[in-house]
């Protein structure tokens, strides 16, 4: 990396790191462009060299500190001798779930603000430009999927439904402790990922099994809803 290509890089990240601390201080809300640039040291006028608005820097930190979460994670994977692509799903969860329990700031501000369309946009346009972290469990990921018998859309709905998933019950059991404390309540996590990982990989047998089952359901509740309503109506 050149000597100008470094200094972008320094200058962006300062803005980075900087409205990350303005955000979870003061509020998204009553932070400024000024606010950020002054405390970053930068005139305003480079902050749009690196962003359009207020909003899109917040979407682009968003997937910054997520990606950084991952790439720690998946470093600390390289470290260990895990076989099993659920035994290494297992470590990576648990170790960012540490990393959230230690950093509520951090926590609150990726529940907050984390969607799967910001994610997935911001996290593959920061995979393809700049991080060489990100790209590495990005590669990762995409090569386990590759191994398996899952499609492009189901790998996608795969993570999106971990992350939902992760997300929201860490918010709840680190901050508030309910239903459970975070340790008491891993268990159960791990026991529901291991269920939605069947639901994928063995998709074939899963569907026989339990897919009948589930349309069934389905079209019991929707004709116990469309008796309800007839009666609504008959009754008006």
């Amino acid at each position: 990396m050149s000597k100008v290509d470094l200094n972008k890089k320094e200058k962006k990240n300062a803005l980075l790191q900087t409205a990350f601390e303005l955000f979870t201080d003061k509020g998204f809300a009553k932070t400024t462009i000024s606010d950020i640039s002054s405390k970053a040291g930068l005139a305003k006028g480079t902050f749009y060299l690196y962003f359009k608005d207020k909003y899109d820097l917040r979407d682009i930190l968003i997937a910054h500190k997520t990606g950084q979460l991952f790439a720690e994670a998946h470093h600390a994977l390289l470290q260990q001798s895990i076989e099993g692509f659920e035994n290494q799903l297992f470590f990576v969860v648990d170790f960012i779930i540490e990393k959230l329990a230690a950093n509520p700031k951090l926590l609150q501000f990726i529940s907050k603000n984390l969607s799967w369309g910001i994610f997935r946009v911001a996290f593959e346009q920061q995979v393809a430009d700049e991080s060489e972290e990100s790209r590495e469990f990005y590669s990762y990921y995409r090569e386990l999927v590759q191994e398996s018998s899952i499609t492009d859309l189901e790998a996608e709905l795969l993570l999106f439904t971990i992350l939902e998933l992760v997300g929201s019950t860490c918010y709840s059991c680190i901050l508030y402790e309910q239903p459970l404390p975070i340790e008491e309540y891993m268990p159960y996590l791990h026991r529901s990922i291991h269920h939605i990982l069947l639901s994928y990989f063995n998709k074939n047998e899963y569907s026989q099994t339990k897919g009948s089952e589930y349309r069934s359901l389905f079209l019991l509740i929707k004709e116990t809803n469309f008796d309800n309503s007839s009666k609504s109506s008959r009754s008006l």
